[in-house]
């Protein structure tokens, strides 16, 4: 059934779009080479990824997580509107976007609402999937269904919430005398300079940590990075949440450390490996209590923030939530957005 209130775009079906990982050792391979197409990535770099996903038999959660994140979904529009069938389709495995595209336009599906699984504005987490869209669309043919995405919800209450409620969880677990010490640090992807000059990731994500730091009580924390994967001479976002780690230890002497992935909503690989392995690892040798706070998950308030965002698309006069004060953000992105910061060929 198509979803109309009186003076909006109907839209008759929601997609959710993600980054996709393995589910099985023979698919790790194939995987990693669509994730690094086109990138200057050391062959090697690609290998030392790949044990990362044979650490835990070749399966990312990333697609279950998915799969969850559907379900949860679907259950809260079924009760509370609108009605949407979702689909789900990814950038690097399978369900690929295309085979998505294709099934909603076999199913007759002409108009989607399309929520990406990034909070932040980035080449690689907005500007890109469009890319993947408009790709998909193309392969699909002239009667492929338009897509229109949500927009960014990195300062949205459904996403600040919930972050805050699992960083406290994480405190609690900190022994109660040193609970008030532990330091905090949010921890994000790592991007190349060039390519976080063209965005605003690095603001985004600031206020994100100022917001849930300040829901928390925490008067001190810091945002690091993580995960990088490009050549040693390329710049990239830091400082690096190992160093920093380290830093943590030698010279403030901290004895706790609550690590919070908030550029994540789920556990996916580069969550559980880089810092529920790596940077465990770390903080066991030097003799610092690491505890690791969720992401969002499905949380039933990040998972009602979609239903929001939907209705801010589909309803007249909605009321657009954000906390701080940089608003709301666009729903249509300009079009010198997010740029890769890859240099022009001529």
């Amino acid at each position: 059934m198509v979803f109309q209130p009186n003076n909006t775009i109907p839209y008759d079906a929601l997609l959710i779009l993600s980054f996709g990982g393995p589910e099985g050792v023979e698919d790790v391979i194939p995987f990693l080479e669509n994730v690094l197409q086109g990138r200057n990535v050391p062959p090697g770099r690609m290998m030392d990824v790949a044990r990362h996903y044979h650490h835990f038999d070749g399966v990312s959660p990333i697609n279950e997580q998915n799969r969850a994140l559907v379900a949860a979904l679907d259950a809260e529009l079924t009760e509370h509107g609108p009605a949407l069938p979702i689909y789900w389709g990814n950038r690097n495995w399978h369900p690929l976007l295309t085979d998505t595209m294709r099934q909603m336009r076999d199913d007759g599906v002409r108009r989607v609402l399309a929520f990406f699984t990034s909070a932040y504005s980035s080449y690689s987490g907005c500007r890109q999937y469009r890319e993947n869209i408009e790709a998909a669309r193309q392969a699909v043919g002239g009667d492929a269904p338009k897509v229109d995405k949500l927009r960014m919800f990195y300062n949205h209450p459904g996403f600040i919430e919930p972050m805050a409620a699992h960083v406290l969880d994480a405190l609690a677990r900190v022994p109660e005398d040193r609970r008030s010490a532990a330091s905090l640090l949010f921890t994000a992807h790592s991007l190349p300079d060039a390519m976080a000059r063209s965005c605003d990731y690095e603001i985004q994500l600031q206020e994100a940590c100022r917001l849930v730091a300040e829901a928390v009580g925490k008067n001190e924390s810091a945002l690091v990075y993580q995960s990088r994967s490009g050549p040693p001479a390329q710049p990239w976002l830091g400082p690096d949440v190992s160093d920093y780690l380290e830093m943590l230890r030698r010279e403030a002497d901290a004895e706790d450390v609550v690590i919070a992935p908030i550029g994540f909503i789920s556990d996916h690989m580069e969550v559980m490996y880089d810092l529920d392995v790596e940077a465990k690892q770390l903080c066991d040798r030097i003799g610092l209590n690491m505890v690791r706070a969720a992401t969002v998950g499905i949380h039933p308030r990040f998972i009602r923030m979609i239903r929001e965002l939907i209705e801010e698309r589909t309803m007249d006069n909605p009321v657009r939530l954000a906390l701080g004060d940089r608003g709301t953000g666009h729903d249509v992105c300009p079009v010198d957005c997010c740029l890769s910061g890859r240099p022009v060929r001529a």
